[in-house]
């Protein structure tokens, strides 16, 4: 090595470090989002069958992924009850959350009424 090339892994390091942390980030924003989206199924079923025995569905919802709005569907008894759960994931991690708009998540269930 000749010391006109002393420092060039330092300097290299130095402009490559930004990007991947950039990259990290942005990968921990994007398992946040999946994250919301697991737990807005989780709801919609909570709340199908909540909905499905005649109660509520709401609070069902509510405790699995709070903020989350509710829409049902509802027939007589032997029919199907269909929710609709939405929820808007505000993208907040450090550096990279201007970069990804906010997110709007929707999940749907279905179950029979029993009630």
């Amino acid at each position: 090595m000749t010391s006109d090339e002393s420092g060039q892994a330092t300097v290299e390091f130095a402009l490559l470090l930004p990007v991947f942390a950039l990259m990290f980030l942005a990968l921990v924003q994007l398992a946040l989002i999946i994250r919301v989206d697991v737990l807005a199924h989780d709801a919609a079923r909570e709340a199908a069958r909540a909905a499905s025995l005649g109660a509520d569905p709401g609070p069902a919802a509510m405790r699995v992924l709070p903020g989350a709005e509710v829409a049902v569907s509802r027939g007589d008894v032997g029919d199907p009850v269909r929710v609709r759960v939405q929820v808007r994931f505000a993208t907040e991690v450090a550096l990279v959350g201007a970069l990804f708009p906010d997110v709007t998540i929707r999940a749907d269930a279905e179950m029979r009424a029993e009630r």
